[in-house]
């Protein structure tokens, strides 16, 4: 049987002393190499749920297991976002001051010592990305499915085993949306590895393996 990627134990979070209820007893599992879309209306806490499981917050209670092992106490959260997740955003968030092959490079500067040569795996991954001609501009010269592309090379740089979307298309038209998706699926299948998309495109959530609702912070029956 193949073990959970990650697991969801009594998810709570609140904010404001407690006024504000993110998420409210979510339980998930996940499995390794599963495609999973978590879907649901604005202020549902999908994202919440997603920066969880990815290390970016911690639940007010409630834990969060990688490889059954907890974030925040037996492994530390800068660690296991360093080594073990890739984080693409709708609103790319690259930096505007280096150029394409720079920005890839930035999550590698974590891991000391480097085991492997910064700029020729930033290479090879914005090749894959079809980017080759475009390594060295910087990021208000690219257009928005090349940014989007260009944080997707960024997101493997570590050779991650999660890859987690929050909305990887809302920035982008149709055209480049199905070319993003495409490119996220075919790194999932090729690699194995487990992909976990924010959505709230239903084309993006039925190609998923398994949809994930999330209602008023609870993850609906």
């Amino acid at each position: 049987m193949t073990s959970p990627a990650l697991e969801a134990r009594n998810l709570f979070k609140s904010y404001d002393e407690g006024q504000i209820e993110a998420l409210r007893g979510v339980d998930l599992s996940i499995v390794t190499g599963e495609y999973v879309a978590i879907t649901g209306p604005s202020g549902s806490g999908k994202s919440t749920l997603l920066h969880m499981l990815g290390g970016l917050d911690s639940p007010t209670t409630g834990e969060v297991r990688f490889r059954n092992v907890i974030l925040g106490s037996a492994i530390d959260l800068d660690t296991y976002r360093s080594r073990n997740v890739g984080f693409i955003f709708q609103a790319f968030h690259l930096m505007p001051t280096l150029r394409a092959i720079e920005n890839v490079q930035v999550p590698m500067l974590a891991l000391k010592p480097c085991s492997f040569d910064r700029a020729a795996r930033a290479r090879d991954l914005l090749k894959e990305m079809g980017l080759e001609n475009r390594m060295e501009q910087y990021p208000n010269q690219l257009s928005a499915g090349e940014r989007q592309r260009v944080a997707i090379a960024r997101a493997l740089a570590n050779n991650p085993d999660i890859l987690l979307a929050d909305e990887p298309t809302g920035n982008l038209d149709s055209v480049n949306s199905g070319k993003i998706m495409e490119i996220l699926i075919g790194i999932q299948q090729k690699r194995g590895m487990t992909l976990i998309v924010v959505t709230h495109e239903n084309e993006i959530a039925h190609a998923a393996a398994r949809q994930v609702r999330i209602r008023d912070g609870k993850v609906e029956a």
